[in-house]
């Protein structure tokens, strides 16, 4: 029976999924590696950022050979786009991982994203839009008329963080900031994708990816990752900013002793919190349902 993998190197997690030809998840791994530190201020990635997703992408060639995977796709997306050496990454991911490694542009992770985050989801009437926060880019995509519109917007939570936030405490100032540079890139992808501005207040969205996904947790209040419990919560506009005032008040340190804070994402998640405000305002939804389907799924539908 075919197993395929695919790995995903993102600016703030590098993670693996494992399945088999019927589609069946074998295994699923999540690693905060960072990626994409210091890429904004010196245009490369950085040694130990390497040193980093290259243990991690080692290890995780290790769980395929126990389950025996057959073939598999590496992607890399925003930190990789945006490095000088992202090529020289690339090559030495694919010689560790043994399977061919590929920089996704922006709309081609838009489409796998939306594809992984859309199967299995009950119908609606309302177009689907998927919100794809990562650590460097944000991406958003709906299909109308069986057609796929995506943007990537250069805008993630390590991005917003480094550039505007901070990681701390949040003041007015860098409040001000972050949301400054999020509309702007808002802006940039309604003047790219004139389709967007005709959903505004009739779209059902879907969140994915670590800040949806660690939000949800946080509302339920797991203390362990439960799967089950998060894939497809619901979350209200009200939930999303009561949670970014509440966590932007705190420090790092204090955000950890949240239940459900993922450790690793406790310096950036405000920032994605941010964004995702401000893209439900943009489109006038009220509510978020969050999905534990992602890029990974998408990835692998096409490897089956």
């Amino acid at each position: 029976m075919t197993r395929v993998a695919v790995l995903d190197c993102g600016s703030n997690s590098t993670r693996l999924l494992i399945s088999d030809a019927d589609g069946r998840t074998l295994r699923r791994e999540m690693r905060i590696t960072r990626l994409s530190a210091g890429v904004d201020k010196s245009g490369n990635l950085a040694p130990d950022a390497l040193t980093r997703s290259y243990d991690v992408l080692a290890q995780y060639r290790e769980y395929m050979d126990a389950l025996g995977v057959e073939r598999g796709m590496l992607v890399a997306t925003s930190a990789v786009r945006d490095a000088a050496n992202g090529a020289e990454f690339l090559a030495r991911a694919a010689q560790i991982t043994g399977v061919p490694a590929r920089l996704l542009r922006g709309e081609e992770e838009a489409a796998y994203s939306y594809a992984g985050a859309t199967r299995g989801l009950a119908p609606d009437p309302r177009p689907t839009m998927i919100v794809d926060i990562g650590g460097g880019s944000t991406e958003l995509a709906v299909a109308l008329d069986g057609v796929v519109h995506g943007y990537s917007m250069q805008l993630g939570c390590v991005r917003v963080t480094e550039r505007a936030l901070g990681p701390g405490v949040v003041s007015e100032g860098s409040a001000a900031a972050a949301s400054a540079m999020i509309a702007e890139q808002l802006d940039a992808a309604f003047a790219a994708e004139p389709a967007f501005a005709a959903l505004v207040g009739r779209v059902r969205l879907v969140g994915l990816a670590g800040t949806v996904a660690t939000l949800a947790q946080l509302d339920v209040g797991l203390t362990h990752y439960d799967r089950d419990a998060v894939h497809h919560h619901r979350l209200s506009r009200d939930d999303v900013r009561r949670w970014r005032d509440r966590l932007g008040a705190m420090t790092p340190a204090q955000r950890l002793g949240e239940p459900g804070m993922v450790p690793g994402r406790e310096d950036v998640l405000v920032a994605g919190l941010f964004i995702l405000d401000a893209v439900m305002e943009r489109f006038g939804v009220d509510e978020l349902l969050s999905s534990e389907d992602d890029i990974l799924d998408g990835v692998a539908a096409t490897l089956g």
